[in-house]
């Protein structure tokens, strides 16, 4: 362990990292009115995305890293200097177009290896988002780590409060829409739904990596670091606006599908009020 880190210090950044992703996960299964998934489901999904997703992603990454920048140096074409790992062009590719695809399906898998839990299609995107907060809780803490190493326990501290508001809930939401889509698949025979879905988290994924990355986009178009500093600031706010309207999204998606249905139907068919029966003819007519 480092010199400068402390078990009181990492308790704390364990703490800080785990709070606000069980409050998301307490309220995302709060959602679904008529009927609640057990905790220990919902914490065995949080607990895929946390410790298998993470660091199966993790893994892949870099190897997709290490591959394409041996790739860029043995065939020095321009095509192959998209996957140089040491290029900044490379870097952006990775953030924006490999990362999102390989983790938003790690995530998805989550679901899907879950699928015989899914009853209703709300269940879903509750499953999504609970792998996803869990695949963003541990991202996070180890951001944290990394944090404290680099300038102290409240530098770490802070960057884990940010991306609580941020990263953790576009994490819980991708993953939520791709559930979502999938349990739409299942229930409701709705072909392409989970493809589609899982397209549109990666799109989702990639849209908010591009506004947390803002002023690094900057900077290597060119611009000077004030301008640089001024899109990332601007950027930071855009992508918690972004992660905040998506959980908000995923809560209505759960309001409006945790209806009992017979056969899964997205609709909700009230039950039928029981009728009396007609009150027999008077006597006599």
């Amino acid at each position: 362990m480092s010199a400068g880190i402390t078990l009181t210090g990492l308790g704390l950044l364990i703490v800080v990292a785990f709070a606000p992703a069980i409050i998301y996960l307490s309220w995302i299964r709060s959602s679904e009115r008529y009927r609640t998934d057990p905790w220990g489901t919902i914490l065995g999904l949080f607990a895929y995305g946390a410790f298998f997703a993470t660091i199966v992603a993790a893994f892949v990454e870099a190897a997709l890293v290490s591959v394409g920048t041996a790739a860029s140096q043995a065939y020095p074409a321009p095509e192959f200097t998209l996957l140089n790992g040491n290029s900044t062009l490379g870097a952006f590719v990775l953030v924006l177009v490999f990362a999102p695809f390989v983790e938003e399906a790690l995530k998805a898998y989550g679901v899907v290896r879950n699928d015989k839990e899914i009853r209703v299609v709300a269940d879903g995107p509750v499953f999504g988002a609970s792998v996803g907060l869990g695949f963003g809780f541990f991202e996070t803490f180890l951001y944290g780590l990394t944090g404290y190493l680099a300038g102290g326990l409240l530098a770490g501290i802070a960057l884990v409060l940010v991306r609580s508001v941020s990263s953790v809930l576009l994490h819980g939401s991708t993953t939520a829409m791709f559930g979502y889509g999938y349990a739409s698949s299942k229930l409701e025979k709705n072909r392409g739904a989970a493809g589609g879905y899982y397209l549109l988290a990666v799109g989702m994924h990639s849209s908010f990596n591009v506004l947390a990355s803002l002023g690094a986009i900057t900077l290597a178009l060119g611009y000077s670091s004030a301008v640089g500093g001024y899109a990332d600031a601007l950027g930071l706010l855009a992508a918690i606006a972004f992660a905040v309207f998506a959980i908000d999204h995923v809560v209505s998606v759960i309001h409006r599908t945790s209806f009992p249905a017979a056969g899964g139907s997205l609709r909700y068919n009230p039950p039928s009020i029981a009728r009396r029966p007609p009150n027999p003819p008077a006597a006599g007519r």
